[in-house]
């Protein structure tokens, strides 16, 4: 397997900081890789990410591959690690960059990503902390290089003979230099014109034994013509195999924009390990003999840059940003986030969801405008971008997953549209939030109800109140009141009195999971509009629910039994 060459300005870590001491040194970092994201203990310090416990953090980044730059001892990281991945860490092939970072800026030391450019990262921020890396690679400090990690655009053909290779040198051996390799042109080789090792830079497949082989991305695949996956996996690679080209040559797959929503060719650049682009091909490639079975092979005398070629597909995420605490919102939300390029919303749902990297842009608009946002977004992600809608809570839940929905359908005609890879992120809804706070008044069956009858007739949330009374469900109640509709709650009130007994307990969440949240339990037959607002969640319990005062007398647990009397 070749070893992963960095693109150190697209390189998005996690920058993990223990005590506020080294949050300074952590900004200086993240202003350097835009995009990363500050995960701070959550007991010591607030950072972009909460985490409670260090070691399963670690290992959990570490799983999913994403290069850690940890502010704390050289030594707690390797502990952390080593304990649960000693079989990955022995395969170096596979590993994320990681490096140890002093809290006050003083040391940076790679660990490990010898082959994931953990050295190019340690240079780039003892660049940032202007000091000296504590680079230890016996065959970059020879040649001021390593060569097993070839810089972005390029790629190692074969880890293991490369290892043989720069052993060879270390003990004396010469080399030469074939092919265009303008990263090597001031590294201390040991150079020798009629060296018998030699390395080669060549897009072209070969088993020479005393070459190491290294690979420019310079090819594209075009298709003209669909298939199943493994129809268009195969094809590709017998017709690279036509033309001699190494597989790892090849930089991407061009297709026409006609065939953005193909699920199967989407899942072949994916087996192919390549990006997908969209478009057509641009000037300057060589095409190499056109087969009859839809696909052209392209060869740029340059590695290719993906970006370069034709547009990516746009992706449409609508999340749910939780209640409002960074630690209630999904790994998913805050996935999808990182890599967006526009971020649309009610500015105060947006500004919810920061930091943000630079190159981000924010479209922030009014609360009632859902439909214009939905819109705008559909435009901008069929560009090709990477575009969130965000709402609070879940946004399947009276928020803009429906409207998203609801844009979509009523552009059915709208190919573009339709192309864009749409999904939603679940959040944890402020029914939930405010239930799971009190205990689990939730318990049994329930319905979320919303009180505002801007978009629905007031009749027809009469109607929904009394079904649901009369079937003795728990209810929770949104957009109880405001300034626009300051009765409804009290009538929604005099409807549900009509069937539950003035001593059925009720839940007010106020800002629950935000600043100044409080929850408050109280009966049927205490409550009144004046206790709520729009930002109070009510949850009115059934003939079951019950209620004891917490030990540490802090109100009480409320909570509907799952059985039923």
């Amino acid at each position: 397997m070749a070893g992963v060459s960095v693109l150190s300005d697209r390189v998005v870590a996690a920058i993990v900081v223990l005590g506020t001491g080294a949050l300074d040194t952590a900004r200086r970092i993240q202003a350097r890789y835009p995009g990363s994201l500050i995960h701070g203990l959550a007991s010591r310090v607030q950072g972009d990410v909460a985490f409670t416990e260090l070691g399963p953090h670690l290992r959990d980044l570490y799983a999913r591959n994403t290069p850690i730059v940890a502010l704390c001892a050289a030594g707690i990281v390797i502990r952390c690690l080593a304990s649960a991945l000693a079989d990955q860490l022995a395969d170096k092939t596979i590993e994320p960059p990681v490096l140890a970072v002093a809290e006050d800026g003083s040391a940076v030391v790679p660990l490990l990503g010898g082959l994931g450019g953990v050295n190019v990262m340690a240079r780039e921020i003892a660049a940032v902390l202007d000091i000296a890396p504590a680079i230890t690679t016996s065959g970059e400090l020879r040649f001021g290089t390593c060569l097993l990690n070839p810089p972005a655009g390029y790629v190692l053909a074969d880890i293991e003979h490369g290892k043989r290779f720069v052993s060879d040198l270390l003990a004396g051996a010469t080399t030469r230099v074939d092919g265009d390799a303008p990263w090597l042109d001031t590294a201390d080789l040991p150079r020798a014109e009629h060296a018998d090792l030699a390395i080669r830079i060549t897009p072209y497949a070969s088993e020479v034994a005393g070459e190491l082989m290294i690979h420019p991305r310079c090819v594209v695949a075009c298709l003209t013509a669909l298939s199943s996956e493994d129809s268009i996996v195969e094809r590709v690679r017998a017709t690279l195999r036509e033309h001699r080209l190494a597989s790892m040559s090849l930089a991407a797959v061009l297709a026409p924009c006609s065939m953005m929503a193909s699920a199967p060719l989407a899942a072949a650049a994916q087996a192919l390990d390549v990006p997908l682009r969209f478009g057509t091909l641009p000037a300057g490639f060589e095409t190499l003999g056109a087969r009859d079975d839809g696909i052209i092979i392209a060869l740029s005398p340059q590695p290719v840059d993906p970006s370069t070629l034709g547009q990516a597909r746009g992706t449409l995420t609508v999340i749910g940003l939780g209640p409002g605490s960074a630690d209630l919102m999904v790994p998913a939300a805050r996935h999808a986030l990182t890599r967006a390029d526009d971020i649309l919303g009610y500015e105060t749902y947006v500004r919810m969801a920061g930091p943000f990297a630079p190159h981000q842009v924010l479209h922030c608009t009014d609360n009632r405008e859902e439909m214009q946002r939905a819109r705008h977004a559909f435009e901008l992600a069929s560009t090709g971008r990477n575009v969130v809608v965000v709402s609070s809570g879940d946004p399947g839940v009276f928020a803009m997953a429906a409207a998203v929905l609801e844009a979509l359908d009523q552009a059915r005609g709208n190919e573009q549209w339709n192309a864009v890879g749409l999904s939603v992120v679940p959040g944890v809804s402020a029914a939930l939030a405010t239930a799971a706070r009190a205990g689990a008044p939730l318990g049994h069956d329930f319905c979320m109800l919303s009180l505002s009858d801007n978009l629905k007739p007031w009749a027809v949330i009469e109607t929904r109140l009394r079904h649901a009374a009369q079937a003795d469900l728990v209810m929770a109640f949104y957009n109880p009141v405001s300034r626009a509709r300051p009765w409804q709650l009290d009538r929604a009130l005099d409807i549900v009195r009509e069937h539950r007994s003035g001593s059925t307990l009720v839940v007010l969440g106020r800002n629950v999971g935000r600043p100044g949240e409080t929850l408050t339990t109280t009966t049927l037959d205490k409550l009144d509009s004046s206790q709520v607002d729009m930002r109070t969640m009510v949850i009115i319990g059934s003939s079951t629910t019950r209620g004891f005062p917490r030990t540490d007398d802090n109100g009480d647990w409320v909570y509907t039994p799952r059985w039923y009397e």
